[in-house]
């Protein structure tokens, strides 16, 4: 139920009750949800309240509308290519805020049978790890976690990726060319690593986007799985 004495709004709080039941599987993919007069008589709050829960659940690609028929849950993947191509850096600035990482992981390792098959490279090749919290103006916005071919990108692990952009040093210290990327993303609940983490209460749910990268020769130059805190962030696709 919803708690009418919390600082949480009542439609962000009615947003996170639906958005829990989809992922946990109380809600079905392309079931029809409550009228908003029947949600409204539920929780006893207003339509305009479960209004915007419902276009806070649309903007994060959670549910639909059908014209006439009512709302919708959504599949819970999707798989868009996204363009143009461009970093995290570029999107926070893009968005005014200041990008900055704590680096938790930096680190080479042979790929194993999984890796190598998702960044086209013989198993046992050596990658490079990096696993990041990503912040927004010193706030925990994602976790990410990408692996990298090394032998396209020598040394890369001299560099402090604190607050440099690993796009902007394979561009310009690699003289590499970033074309496309493919992008799966998906809802799921974070577990007790991420909460903490991203600062985070449980139950949370999470944006996940899994990104292979390809350079201009077809090469794919990396696999990155990030975990976006789904309050605070929002992917815009345009086709």
């Amino acid at each position: 139920m919803l708690n009418r004495t919390s600082s949480v709004p009542l439609h962000i709080q009615l947003a996170n009750l639906l958005r829990e039941q989809a992922l946990r599987k109380e809600l079905r993919p392309d079931e029809r949800l409550p009228s908003e007069r029947e949600l409204c008589q539920r929780y006893g709050i207003s339509r305009i309240t479960v209004r915007q829960a419902l276009q806070t659940l649309a903007q994060e690609g959670l549910v639909y509308t059908s014209v006439g028929k009512g709302t919708y849950i959504s599949d819970p993947t999707m798989t868009e290519e996204l363009r143009p191509l461009s970093s995290f850096t570029q999107d926070l600035e893009r968005r005014g805020m200041h990008a900055s990482s704590q680096v938790l992981e930096a680190s080479l390792l042979p790929a194993d049978e999984k890796l190598a098959t998702s960044l086209k490279i013989p198993k046992g090749s050596e990658v490079v790890r990096l696993h990041r919290v990503r912040l927004a103006d010193g706030q925990p916005i994602a976790l990410q976690l990408t692996y990298l071919p090394h032998h396209l990108c020598l040394n890369l692990l001299r560099f402090d990726f604190t607050n440099q952009s690993l796009y902007a040093v394979l561009r310009t210290e690699y003289r590499l060319t970033l074309a496309r990327s493919t992008t799966v993303i998906e809802a799921c609940l974070a577990n007790a690593d991420e909460a903490r983490l991203l600062k985070l209460a449980l139950p949370a749910a999470l944006l996940v986007s899994l990104q292979t990268t390809y350079l201009d020769s077809g090469m794919v130059i990396e696999v990155t799985r990030t975990a976006f805190n789904s309050e605070r962030y929002k992917f815009h696709m345009h086709a």
